[in-house]
């Protein structure tokens, strides 16, 4: 029975022995001697092509609040919402009655006008003649041309209240005055509008239409400049961005930059002109004008993801080889020994530019061919050991060893 319990208790010092054993074998190496895995990108100069976006407003080329310069009731409406109508067609037709009787009144009123012109003329000739002769006193004949000159003054102020009687007549039909499309009606059947008062309805033309942004004022030299260029109708330097982010067909040009300056707000408006043969652009809507950059010179570009923002400063990281050797910049492998010197990671404070797509325009901070570290910027701080390849593969291949 003693026999048993010691070979017992030997086995499980035996275990124990063991297990402390393999515990040693799979040591965790300190992760500050372990370089972090990254990928470069090669900083080189080149001309990239940008835009410039600036907020828009479509605003129609022509764009009429119709309302009616007559009183009354509406007695016609001869259009259907939304439709395109052509210049002087028919909208809508205003209550005439009364128009029409004071057009028929200032009728007779002429022709009563010129009968009594017609008789004062047959008299004033007939004093003269007789004046002529000795026949007939001076203030018959005087009296006479008075009333002829009269009877003239009636006649055109006859006419004129023809005039006036035709032109009320004539605005209760209201008509359409370009071609454009009509929008939804203010008013209804039997609706009684007030003179220059009650909105009838707005009607914008189709195409081309305007988009207006606003610029600062330091941008007009630049404008002026496109301007005076007058580029092909088929240049992309102004294209536009629909509201739900589609590019827009046909490009633009500049129509006209606004007189001056908002002192306020140091901006002005430029006036862009673009096409408009499907009316997809309406009157009011918002879109983003896009500007081609026109600038030739090279510059230097890297991948947005190497900028590391800190403090309202930018920075990136690039790789430089180091001859320092020492415990801690020496890289050690796994069997404990140091081969020589090792890639890491410098910090640069960098300027940045505009952004392109995935890409930014570096200022200063960089030169060409500078290799600037874009993946595993997170783990990194300056004087970083680094070692070159995607960081997934370093992982799997560390799951593997």
């Amino acid at each position: 029975m003693k026999r048993s319990l010691l070979k017992m208790g030997a086995l499980i010092i035996s275990s124990l022995i063991l297990y402390a054993c393999g515990e040693k074998k799979q040591e965790v190496p300190n992760p500050a001697n372990m370089p972090v895995p990254v990928n470069l990108y090669t900083a080189n100069m080149e001309q990239p092509l940008y835009y410039d976006r600036f907020p828009g407003t479509v605003v129609a080329a022509m764009q009429v609040d119709m309302h009616s310069v007559v009183e009354g009731y509406v007695t016609g409406i001869f259009f259907k919402e939304g439709d395109h109508v052509k210049k002087g067609q028919r909208l809508y037709t205003i209550d005439d009655s009364k128009y029409q009787a004071s057009y028929n009144q200032a009728q007779a009123n002429v022709r009563v006008a010129e009968s009594n012109l017609d008789q004062a003329q047959k008299d004033a000739d007939r004093y003269i003649y007789l004046n002529e002769h000795d026949a007939v006193a001076r203030q018959i004949l005087d009296h006479a041309m008075t009333t002829l000159q009269n009877a003239k003054n009636q006649l055109a102020a006859a006419k004129q209240d023809l005039v006036k009687a035709q032109t009320d007549l004539n605005f209760s039909v209201i008509k359409a005055p370009f071609d454009g499309t009509i929008g939804i009606s203010q008013v209804k059947l039997g609706n009684t509008v007030s003179v220059g008062q009650t909105l009838l309805n707005t009607i914008s033309s189709d195409g081309p239409v305007f988009v207006e942004i606003v610029v600062n004022e330091k941008q007009i030299p630049f404008f002026l400049k496109l301007e005076r260029q007058k580029p092909d109708p088929g240049d992309s330097i102004f294209t536009l961005l629909m509201p739900d982010n589609t590019l827009y067909d046909h490009t633009g040009r500049i129509a006209l930059i606004d007189r001056g300056v908002n002192p306020q707000t140091g901006s002005i408006i430029i006036r862009l002109s673009f096409p408009n043969p499907s009316t997809v652009l309406r009157a009011g809507m918002s879109c983003t004008v896009r500007v081609r950059n026109s600038d030739t010179t090279q510059q230097l570009l890297i991948p947005g993801k190497a900028i590391v923002e800190q403090m309202g400063e930018y920075f990136v990281y690039v790789a430089k080889d180091t001859m320092i050797v020492s415990s801690d910049t020496t890289a050690k492998h796994n069997d404990g020994q140091s081969r020589g010197p090792s890639l890491h990671a410098i910090q640069k404070k960098v300027i940045t530019g505009q952004t392109i797509a995935d890409r930014i325009i570096i200022r200063s901070g960089l030169q060409s061919g500078d290799k600037v570290i874009v993946d595993g910027v997170q783990k990194l701080h300056d004087g970083s050991l680094i070692n070159v390849g995607s960081p997934a593969n370093q992982q799997k291949n560390a799951g593997h060893k």
